[in-house]
Parts: structure tokens; C-alpha cells; sequence
């Protein structure tokens, strides 16, 4: 199967937006159809939490041995996005999709992963900037109650918040976990500035939910009268 027809199997289930969309897809493609037969989704997905482990390991040895341990992290990103991107691909491309079990799976270990990178931070940072940590967890936690919220609405599935999606919020986290190391301190004025970001990205979104559930309503109330007024003439 030639690349191209195996980018549009993969990715045919949902829109993406994000700036890193195009090179990652191709990506994707090209890994998918290398990875062994004995690796499953399942383990894929437990590859991406094992990615998630090592983020959180790495702040907590950052702040206990080493600051150069935050470089880990970096790694840990890796591994997080190699599992957490390719274990419903996989699926897919071997026609072992399980929609809804998949669905579920993902979400649950987004959040998981969102509150470890969360923690981890709580751990390593100091003072008042450990509220910091909560924040962008519950900014995370937003943007993913507006992804779900749409899908029910629209029936598309799109994880991105217009051109940032979330391979571009962990390399976002790896150059503020690299430049960490570099200048000492400088983590808790990036993560300020990424909750403020997220912010307005997700008030922005919110409301174009709310437009997107307005128009949903309009359209309904009115197949509902259509269809009371087609019953009357019949």
C-alpha cells in the first residue's frame, strides 16, 4: 500500500488543523506500517503512558538530584506522543478499530497524562507558582470538555484548537523544559504565559461551541416543524 493511500486510511476519521499537521501525518504513515505484529494498540497505548511516567520522573528528579533531569522530559514527550498517536492508528491500518473503546481509552489517558505533567510540575516549582500547575491542568481539562461538547454536536472529532493541537503543546513544554535548564526559574513565567494562551484559545472556542449548539437547535426546531407540517398535510 502506497504511503499516500495509507495517510488517507489513518487520518480519514478526523479533521486536523494544527501547524504540525502534514509532517505528522506523514510521519504516522511511514512508522505504522513498520511496527511489529506483536504490538498491539493496547500496548501501544501502555508505551504512551509509560511516556507519561517518565515526564513526571523527571520533574521529581529535577527537583531532588539534577535540573538537567528535566531534559527526560523530552524524551518522555517522544515516547507519550509515539504511543498515545499511533495506538489508534494501528488500529485502523490492521482493521481492529474499536471506535468507542478506543474513544474512551484516549480520553481517559489524556487526562492522566495531563495531570502528571500537572503534578510534576507542582513537585518541582516553588511558592506561590504551584497554583500554576492546577491552573494548566484545569485549562487542559476545558479545552478537552470543548473537543468532546463538538464532537456530540457536530459528530467530527477534531482535538486541535485551531492552528495548535496537542504535538504542538509538547513541544511547546520541551523548549520550556530546555530553556528551564538553560535559565533556571524561567519554567514558572512560561507556564503563566501558556495558561494565559490557553485562556483565550479556549474562551475563543467556547464560543464558537456555543454558535456552532445554537445553530444545531435552529436546524432542529425546524425539521421538527417541517416534519409537523408535512404530517398535517398528509
Amino acid at each position: 500500500m502506497s504511503e499516500q493511500k495509507i495517510n488517507k486510511k489513518l487520518f480519514q476519521d478526523r479533521k486536523r488543523t494544527n501547524i504540525l499537521s502534514n509532517p505528522e501525518q506523514k510521519f504516522i504513515s511511514y512508522l505504522v506500517p513498520r511496527i511489529p505484529e506483536w504490538i498491539t494498540s493496547d500496548g501501544l497505548t501502555g508505551i504512551g503512558f509509560f511516556g507519561s511516567l517518565m515526564i513526571l520522573a523527571s520533574f521529581l528528579l529535577a527537583e531532588y538530584i539534577s535540573i538537567y533531569f528535566l531534559l527526560l522530559a523530552v524524551l518522555g514527550f517522544f515516547i507519550q506522543w509515539f504511543g498515545d498517536s499511533l495506538d489508534g492508528r494501528i488500529a485502523y491500518y490492521r482493521n481492529k478499530s474499536r471506535k468507542w473503546y478506543g474513544f474512551a481509552l484516549d480520553i481517559v489517558m489524556d487526562w492522566v497524562s495531563t495531570v502528571f505533567i500537572g503534578l510534576g510540575y507542582v513537585f518541582y516549582t516553588t511558592g506561590d507558582f504551584k497554583y500554576l500547575g492546577f491552573t494548566l491542568v484545569s485549562l487542559y481539562g476545558w479545552a478537552m470538555i470543548i473537543s468532546q461538547l463538538r464532537y456530540r454536536i457536530t459528530d467530527q472529532y477534531t482535538i486541535d484548537a485551531g492552528l495548535l493541537g496537542p504535538t504542538e503543546i509538547r513541544v511547546i513544554i520541551c523548549l520550556v523544559l530546555i530553556l528551564e535548564v538553560i535559565v533556571p526559574g524561567s519554567i514558572n513565567y512560561s507556564v503563566l504565559l501558556i495558561c494565559i494562551a490557553l485562556f483565550f484559545i479556549n474562551i475563543g472556542d467556547t464560543k464558537k461551541l456555543l454558535a456552532v449548539g445554537d445553530l444545531k437547535d435552529k436546524e432542529e426546531k425546524a425539521a421538527k416543524l417541517q416534519k409537523e407540517s408535512n404530517q398535517q398535510q398528509a
